[in-house]
């Protein structure tokens, strides 16, 4: 039997880990922390003031500062990335002092470079998941000379691949969603779109495939980007697209769940694709661009993919993909998407770190 770890979960300091969700990292590691504790691991998160609503795990607090007058007025850095660096470089000086014996594992979900850049002054072994493609900063924290006292796991083989050069081959685990939460539904006769209202989400290309697919469109999700949903979004809202708002998991599984068919329709290579998994375990079959790690999760039993932002692909995939039967598009989300199966991986991947870190201490 596997005995009860102590484990450090960094998220993001800007975005709290709560419902309705900013974005597919928080609901990852929210997911992830109640897992854990289900298993039997106590967690401590860190992450954005006001996360936690819900969470059974400890959350640490997220150190701020005033800024002088003298430093507001420095016109060529925003203050949000000042307060980010700040509680990052809080977090790990005291993960590396105060709190230098409190955790077996560190595992490191934030995008921000000092995790990685300070994990040399831990006591503690750190697990990097990688979420995004090279980002610079990221990119930057890898390479430095001294190299990275991190292990490293994938969200997709296409991630893995695009990080190769940088760092070399990583260990892929898929990410996974809880199929006791994402229930299958009923089907309807319209077209779902769900995430960050966002230019790399492509929203509008998922408007434009399900007016040639002559489809009503339901749009959900946080507006990350005001002024692009102000331009683009809102002059195209009307009889047959409507925005239902920024929902909770069930109010999200209820609207997935009753839709004919899923779009998704991102215009950067992306990672993994969480609402694509979402859909499928709503029992939705999907319409996708074929970017990044969306052709590892889809087959032709759960969707159709179409060319990148080739709409008229994307409206003819839309009405293939809602023909598909539902059983078996569900069947596909407990085969490859199963929250069960990554946590064990995870578990699996920290047991490993912790037999390399007793086998180098010396006797």
């Amino acid at each position: 039997m596997r005995r009860p770890l102590r484990i450090a979960l960094l998220a993001s300091s800007r975005y709290a880990v709560r419902q309705p969700f900013a974005g597919g990292m928080e609901s990852f590691v929210y997911e992830f922390a109640r897992a854990l504790t289900a298993e039997g691991h106590h967690v401590t998160l860190f992450a954005a003031p006001g996360s936690g609503t819900d969470l059974p795990c400890e959350v640490l607090p997220v150190h701020t500062f005033e800024m002088s007058e003298e430093s507001r007025r420095e016109p060529l850095t925003p203050e949000w990335i000042v307060h980010e660096t700040h509680a990052y470089l809080s977090v790990m000086l005291d993960l590396g002092d105060r709190l230098r014996d409190a955790f077996d594992i560190v595992h490191n979900h934030s995008l921000h470079y000092l995790p990685l850049a300070m994990a040399r002054s831990l006591s503690t072994p750190m697990l990097t998941t990688l979420h995004t493609p090279p980002l610079p900063w990221l990119e930057q924290a890898v390479a430095l000379p001294q190299g990275v006292a991190s292990d490293f796991v994938a969200v997709s083989a296409f991630t893995a691949r695009q990080w190769d050069p940088i760092n070399g081959p990583v260990s892929v685990i898929p990410n996974g969603i809880d199929l006791d939460a994402w229930e299958p539904g009923p089907g309807g006769d319209y077209a779902v779109w769900s995430g960050r209202l966002v230019p790399e989400k492509g929203t509008i290309l998922a408007i434009e495939a399900a007016r040639r697919a002559g489809l009503p469109l339901r749009i959900a999700g946080p507006v990350g980007d005001r002024k692009y949903f102000d331009q683009y979004i809102a002059p195209e809202l009307d009889d047959t697209v409507s925005y239902c708002g920024h929902l909770r998991q069930d109010e999200l599984n209820d609207l997935v769940g009753g839709a004919a068919v899923a779009l998704v329709t991102p215009t950067w290579e992306e990672p993994f694709g969480l609402v694509t998994a979402e859909a499928m375990a709503s029992g939705t079959p999907v319409a996708a661009f074929a970017r990044g790690g969306i052709p590892e999760i889809l087959d032709a039993g759960s969707g159709r993919l179409a060319a990148p932002d080739d709409v008229d692909a994307l409206a003819g995939a839309a009405l293939e993909a809602a023909e598909l039967p539902r059983a078996a598009v569900r069947a596909k989300a407990e085969a490859d998407c199963n929250h069960a199966v990554m946590v064990q991986r995870y578990l699996q991947h920290y047991d490993d770190m912790l037999y390399r870190e007793r086998r180098q201490v010396p006797a």
